[in-house]
């Protein structure tokens, strides 16, 4: 009796010796492991910069586009991966064309301009118009008498890029309530050097849709002063821009199978398209590239995982999210996995030198993913942070899905995003190596745990 009573006991205490330290004793060596590897390796940076310098930006419906996932998947069967393949995904296929700004009057001068995504184009002569240049929504409504046949020009200021960007996302509409003829945005950016920059917009349903491009933040403050002198502005807008039915596209995806548990799943990656322009190197070439390295340098490492570790790198994520609806789509509805979806990562900032992880999900499961941060002091990238996730994961996340975003030291990341500035030299190997090694160990360690990381 006495022994069966001390048995049980130490049965008791054992199960909560293991429920107390879900992260495997192992952990603090292997995540050195990856580290070491992650800083000594140039393979997924000479990837990445190849990628850039060859197929340049890869836009939705794009050939670039799709000859960088043929690249992609080739490159990723030669790493040995357990699974590589791809999920067909029709996607919104828009192009700009030829497009141009002149400034008429009071002076004669082009102006640098881009066209925002999904824009309708001008008539082939243009459109010629006298400018009003309002600095919000608000004063866009005071003035709202003044509009009607004049091009709008939005010169707001930038304060943070989720405020901002509603004049770029929603303007074109605004404007035309009051019969504006076309409308232009100062570029969403808080740093320019007469870059313009591009990004989507769209039309609300029952309002005339007008043409919608983005100037210099130089050339708003121009026409501001021109306005404010109470001197008459005229500008000729020419855009070719055009929709065409939907292109096809792919996901791409990469795994290594759990030895014990391979139905449950941690995915992790960043969108495979860029806008068309630059070589979006930072958006998002550099989360893709980053999280296949990650992935890679796991199986390298003889690492092996308990559970599943899946990299995704999404079409379509930057005019309209087609990629993450149907891998959400294909999850739920085909693979039957949402529910054995235990964690979903995503690196969309930038591979700028890593803070940590935003996370949304329980308290237990942040407690658990601090606690694996805390082994990456010596890269300093292991904070965990209440709150976080991305585009393409979002899917997933409303599904249930605990999920995080990668956080970077990104002070600069919207100088050059979606600009023809977004190219290899704004990053560094070693910043992205570190990107490399911090989404490698919370991979790894969500997917080794003793645990199932708790919903």
């Amino acid at each position: 009796m006495k022994k069966s009573f001390l048995f049980l006991c130490i049965s008791v205490l054992s199960i909560c010796a293991f429920a107390q330290n879900p992260i495997p004793d192992s952990f603090e060596s292997e995540v050195q492991t990856i580290i070491e590897a992650a800083m000594t390796n140039e393979t997924g940076w000479n990837r990445l910069t190849f990628m850039g310098d060859t197929f340049g930006p890869r836009f939705s419906g794009s050939e670039n586009l799709e000859n960088s996932i043929d690249w992609i998947v080739e490159e990723m069967k030669k790493d040995g991966f357990d699974r590589v393949w791809t999920q067909p995904v029709k996607v919104p296929y828009w192009v700009r064309g030829e497009e141009s700004v002149t400034l008429n009057a009071p002076i004669k001068r082009n102006l640098p301009m881009l066209g925002l995504g999904g824009s309708i184009g001008t008539p082939k002569e243009g459109i010629t118009g006298e400018v009003l240049v309002v600095k919000n929504f608000e004063e866009l409504e005071e003035r709202s008498e003044e509009i009607a046949g004049k091009i709008v020009l939005f010169n707001a200021e930038f304060t943070t890029y989720g405020q901002t960007v509603a004049y770029r996302v929603n303007g074109a509409s605004e404007a035309s309530k009051y019969g504006a003829i076309a409308s232009l945005i100062a570029s969403v950016t808080p740093y320019s050097m007469q870059t313009p920059h591009t990004g989507v917009m769209r039309y609300q349903d029952g309002i005339d849709k007008i043409p919608h491009a983005a100037i210099t933040v130089e050339d708003a403050l121009l026409l501001q002063r021109f306005a404010d002198r109470g001197e008459e502005i005229e500008i000729t807008l020419k855009m070719e821009a055009e929709t065409f039915p939907d292109a096809d596209s792919r996901n791409v995806m990469a795994e290594i199978r759990g030895s014990e548990f391979p139905d449950e799943i941690i995915v992790l990656g960043g969108h495979i398209d860029s806008w068309d322009v630059g070589t979006g190197m930072m958006d998002d070439g550099g989360g893709c590239v980053g999280a296949w390295e990650a992935l890679r340098l796991i199986k390298e490492s003889g690492l092996t995982p308990k559970r599943t570790i899946r990299v995704v790198l999404w079409t379509n994520e930057e005019n309209g999210l087609a990629g993450a609806n149907e891998y959400r789509r294909w999850v739920e509805e085909d693979e039957n996995s949402l529910d054995n979806h235990i964690l979903a990562m995503e690196s969309d900032a930038g591979v700028f030198d890593p803070i940590g992880f935003g996370f949304s999900g329980s308290d237990e499961a942040f407690d658990i993913l601090t606690e694996i941060g805390s082994h990456l002091e010596e890269i300093e990238s292991g904070e965990v942070s209440k709150g976080g996730g991305g585009a393409d994961i979002g899917p997933l996340m409303r599904g249930g899905v605990p999920g995080m975003g990668l956080r970077v030291n990104g002070e600069k990341y919207f100088w050059y995003h979606h600009t023809d500035a977004d190219t290899i030299d704004k990053l560094n190997i070693e910043d992205f190596n570190e990107c490399v090694a911090t989404m490698a160990a919370f991979a790894y360690g969500v997917a080794d745990l003793n645990i199932k990381l708790p919903r």
